[in-house]
């Protein structure tokens, strides 16, 4: 098995594509339509593919005697937050039309089947999360919709992995992407295992891409996009200072825009990987090459010794022999008389 490009109407995820990068709105919009759809526009100036939000219901997600969560530093039950954060479901049509209308692709994570359904009419890719990862029933449920799955694999093993990935290619669908992830909010990033991607590709043979919850808005996507990373996601907001628990790891709108004009010179500074002559070294490729040059006046008739070459570099001068050759010049006879500093070559000797 070979890995595929994973087509998304005129763009791809995988190989000969450049990186598609998803600017993670999340539950940034703090319950806002407005501000949800400024988030899309931010991501659209910023220049990213696609806006993914979060679709989720707190009584799907969590029982009410949950309790609290440590890393959310909030007094309140993990219910209560998650609740409050819910995306009102009338928004899907009208920030899927604002994606469209800003040329990006409209995406969410789904965190149940239910949500998957309401989801699926407004997007062409669907998102899973890396706690919801290990729930089969609803990885299978999104890849009989049959469209692309991109799935996080934060906190997970190898072995959930190959189960989640077996239970994906049992329904047919084989336009899965998988996401390295570190579910820690800000992970550090000592802890993003980029060489992870090439362990996935190999493994899997799918495109693989990096879910980056590190606060530092240009390290890991531009290492991730080095270490071969198809997809880069990352969340964003207008201010770190905003309440909620999501703003205070995401990129600010300057950074958005700066990680993804890095990605795109990171991806260029990548290049083919075939190694050839550049149009910007051609100059010096001449310039400063060397060749053999003779190292005094030499007469016509002459035999020539080590005394009269030297390997020079060409400056301004036509090339002669390559250095290769002066081992097998010495003692061959001028045919002409060369003058100093000059390049000599083969027809120059008998």
């Amino acid at each position: 098995m070979s890995l595929s490009l994973v087509r998304l109407g005129s763009k791809g995820i995988g190989p000969g594509a450049a990186c598609f990068v998803i600017a993670e709105a999340g539950s940034n919009h703090n319950g806002s339509l407005q501000r949800a759809q400024d988030l899309i526009d931010l991501a659209c100036d910023a220049g990213a593919d696609a806006v993914k939000f979060q679709l989720f219901r707190a009584q799907k997600l969590y029982p009410k005697s949950a309790g609290v969560s440590r890393y959310l530093e909030d007094h309140r039950s993990i219910y209560e937050i998650v609740a409050q954060m819910e995306l009102p479901r009338p928004w899907l049509p009208v920030l899927a039309k604002r994606c469209e209308e800003r040329n990006l692709l409209f995406m969410a994570s789904v965190f149940d089947e239910e949500s998957a359904d309401l989801c699926d009419p407004y997007v062409k890719i669907h998102k899973i999360a890396s706690y919801e990862m290990t729930h089969l029933p609803l990885i299978q449920h999104v890849a009989r919709k049959g469209k692309p799955v991109v799935v996080s694999t934060g906190a997970a093993s190898l072995e959930e992995i190959s189960e989640t990935v077996e239970a994906f290619h049992q329904t047919g669908n084989g336009q899965l992407i998988l996401m390295q992830c570190t579910a820690a909010y800000p992970a550090p990033p000592e802890t993003l295992n980029l060489r992870v991607l090439q362990a996935l590709q190999s493994v899997f043979q799918v495109p693989v891409g990096l879910s980056d919850h590190s606060r530092h808005p240009f390290l890991a996507p531009v290492a991730a996009v080095a270490a071969g990373a198809h997809l880069i996601e990352k969340h964003f907001t207008f201010s770190n200072a905003l309440p909620g628990p999501d703003h205070r790891f995401a990129v600010e709108p300057d950074e958005l825009k700066e990680m993804v004009r890095l990605i795109r010179q990171a991806e260029a500074a990548l290049g083919s990987g075939l190694k050839e002559l550049q149009p910007v070294e051609e100059e010096l490729h001449d310039f400063a090459r060397r060749s053999v040059f003779s190292a005094k006046a030499i007469r016509a008739g002459e035999v020539v010794t080590g005394r009269d070459l030297i390997v020079l570099r060409n400056g301004r001068h036509s090339s002669g022999a390559p250095p290769r050759c002066l081992p097998l010049m010495l003692g061959k006879r001028a045919v002409r008389d060369l003058e100093c500093e000059k390049p000599v070559r083969w027809e120059d000797l008998t």
